[in-house]
């Protein structure tokens, strides 16, 4: 298959999936549909629509870059270092499990109550900035795929960058999370599919060695996909808090098929990720040099036919990423920040002014994003201490407590986001930016639980 073919065969095959989503997409949507989810019936979601689109949408395109470049420099460390935040599902499910017992509909009802406004909107901050991220790390990945196929064309990552938008917010705006749902069965049906094809024929290649991959050690050596480990270890608790999209599916149905979604959800997301990590483990054994992401890599590793299934693969992810993200900005900013009346037209306000922001933040660098993107749990971690005081061990927390280990992990996001800088380096122990990541998080950490513990009271039961 010639390069002009590949481009051809990837264009054509994501335009027909695009097209498909547009038709799964409800012609009719109520406002309880695009907001929460409902059938055009009013039911609920079912298991397998949960399960499917969980996994979607958290193995977005900019996830599977990042497991496929950790592996390359870091071998299977780094595969599962990034693999460990999937353990995400079981602690949010977890997590949700608790709300729900406690009568809470979503975080910010518990956090309302114990919190105030200010709780509220000191979390409502962090998960906007989360939304946006979403955006434009997926966004960012479709301009990288394009400027791969199509490297004749001179504007092929903004043109195409402005095309999957439109296209995205089209069936997005117009059904918000029920069509999210809908699509998302769709979309990850075609990845699964995509990817296992292209998966099992590299298994079958003639250069593959299970047992090398299984135990490589990247181009970099694997200490700092170690390192990355145990950031994700100290991290895991309150990712997944901190992402609408995941928070948002915990509600949808009863508490027994929700709690079955996330756990299978865990385990085949989890799959996903370290079999496309391993795409990366295998560029790095052949010493393949690393080019645009590995894209360009990938291009003169595979037969033209695998590289075209990847790249679909990243694509479908990509898109299924972004309805979601529109749909829980839709909700964060009508529902819970109020910013837009309760309709059609205030949901789809919302999403067009997400999508414009994040695509205008693509024309800003590459590198200093997807930093923002790592950079957001690190803001999240204020919810540990507060989640296990508050929510598991039922204490009455002070909102002092509260505002200062968010302050905390803040300036911690901040501090690992500016570390280039001369004020921040000077700040920062010497060493690799994970091991750098490493303390930030121990330090935000322990002021955070500190501060908790400082402000925590027992809660006298009433007689």
């Amino acid at each position: 298959m010639s390069a002009s073919l590949t481009s051809l065969t990837v264009i054509a095959i994501f335009a027909a999936i695009v097209a498909a989503s547009l038709l799964v997409a409800p012609r009719r949507v109520s406002i309880e549909g695009f907001f929460g989810g409902q059938s055009e019936a009013g039911s609920a979601p079912s298991l397998l629509t949960l399960v499917l689109s969980q996994v979607t949408t958290w193995i977005f395109a900019r996830s599977l870059m990042n497991a496929a470049i950790l592996g390359y420099f870091y071998g299977m460390a780094g595969t599962l270092a990034y693999t460990a935040y999937y353990g995400s599902f079981l602690t949010g499910g977890f997590v949700v499990a608790r709300l729900r017992a406690g009568g809470a509909g979503s975080v910010q009802d518990w956090l309302g109550a114990h919190f105030g406004a200010l709780g509220t909107g000191a979390y409502n901050l962090v998960i906007a900035l989360r939304l946006l991220s979403e955006v434009f790390a997926n966004l960012i990945v479709v301009g990288l795929i394009f400027s791969a196929v199509l490297p004749e064309l001179a504007l092929a990552k903004e043109l195409s960058i402005a095309l999957v938008a439109l296209l995205g917010l089209a069936y997005s705006a117009w059904g918000g999370l029920s069509a999210a749902l809908r699509t998302d069965v769709l979309q990850m049906a075609v990845f699964l599919v995509v990817f296992t094809v292209a998966f099992t024929a590299m298994l079958l290649s003639p250069g593959f060695d299970l047992g090398a991959v299984l135990t490589a050690g990247g181009t970099s050596g694997s200490y700092n996909g170690w390192i990355l480990m145990a950031v994700a270890a100290l991290q895991v608790f309150s990712y997944p808090v901190h992402d609408p999209v995941m928070m948002d599916r915990g509600f949808l149905a009863d508490a027994k098929t929700t709690q079955r979604s996330f756990v299978h959800a865990f385990w085949l997301s989890a799959l996903c990720i370290i079999a496309f990590g391993m795409f990366g483990i295998q560029a790095s054994l052949v010493g393949a040099e690393y080019e645009s992401e590995l894209i360009g890599t990938w291009a003169g590793m595979f037969p033209a036919w695998i590289f075209a299934a990847l790249l679909i693969s990243l694509l479908v992810s990509a898109l299924s990423t972004l309805d979601s993200a529109l749909s829980s900005a839709a909700r964060l900013c009508v529902e819970e920040l109020r910013l837009a009346p309760r309709t059609l037209a205030g949901g789809r306000s919302v999403m067009v002014l997400f999508m414009l922001a994040g695509a205008a933040l693509t024309l800003w660098g590459n590198a200093t994003l997807f930093d923002a993107v790592a950079v957001s749990g690190t803001a999240s971690m204020f919810l540990t201490p507060v989640l296990i005081f508050g929510l598991v061990l039922g204490r009455r927390v002070a909102l002092w407590s509260y505002m200062l280990a968010f302050g905390a992990a803040l300036v911690g996001a901040v501090l690992y986001f500016a570390r280039a800088s001369d004020w921040a380096a000077a700040l920062l122990p010497a060493g690799h930016k994970y091991e750098q990541l490493l303390a930030i998080c121990i330090v935000v950490l322990i002021v955070g639980f500190v501060a908790v513990a400082s402000g925590a009271r027992r809660v006298e039961p009433q007689l």
